[in-house]
């Protein structure tokens, strides 16, 4: 194996230290719903309120992120790790039957809002950006929920720890 086909590995392993909070990313639009699992989300600015989401492109079902011009970003406590699995897509679960995990809302977006996530950030979608095998999806804030405080759910060397 040489040097170029080793970094990619080196490249995740080392990506693997960030701990990152786990997010589930929804959205809604022409009847169908979607959602992620992610930690690659950001705040981008307080004034305005802004955020950004990094979903996977080569997924044709993530296309619905672009088509929608909204999406949520829910983040999820300990006790939510039963959705997190469920959005990563560990175990075989429909999108009807993940989202039956938790109760969801429409608020100002369309987007669907977890209940008593953790806190919940309801966004327009503002920009989309193609880069390599992602879109960064730029999301203008038009709600935030703050849910009972818990333990944050983290993914930290490819494992869910809690903090």
């Amino acid at each position: 194996m040489n040097e170029d086909q080793k970094f990619p590995r080196s490249y995740r392993d080392a990506m693997a230290r960030f701990a990152g909070h786990v997010q589930v990313v929804t959205t809604a639009h022409g009847g169908a719903i979607r959602g992620i699992t992610a930690t690659a989300c950001c705040s981008v600015s307080d004034a305005p309120p802004t955020v950004l989401a990094c979903v996977n492109r080569l997924n044709e079902k993530n296309a619905i992120f672009l088509e929608s011009g909204n999406f949520a970003l829910n983040t999820l406590g300990a006790r939510h790790k039963p959705i997190a699995d469920a959005f990563s897509g560990l175990g075989s679960l429909s999108t009807a039957e993940r989202f039956a995990l938790g109760s969801w809302t429409l608020n100002g977006s369309g987007a669907p809002v977890l209940e008593n996530a953790f806190a919940s950030f309801d966004c327009r979608l503002i920009e989309a950006k193609a880069m390599s095998t992602h879109w960064i999806l730029i999301g203008e804030v038009v709600d935030v929920a703050l849910g009972t405080e818990d333990e944050a759910l983290m993914y930290y060397q490819r494992a869910y720890r809690t903090l």
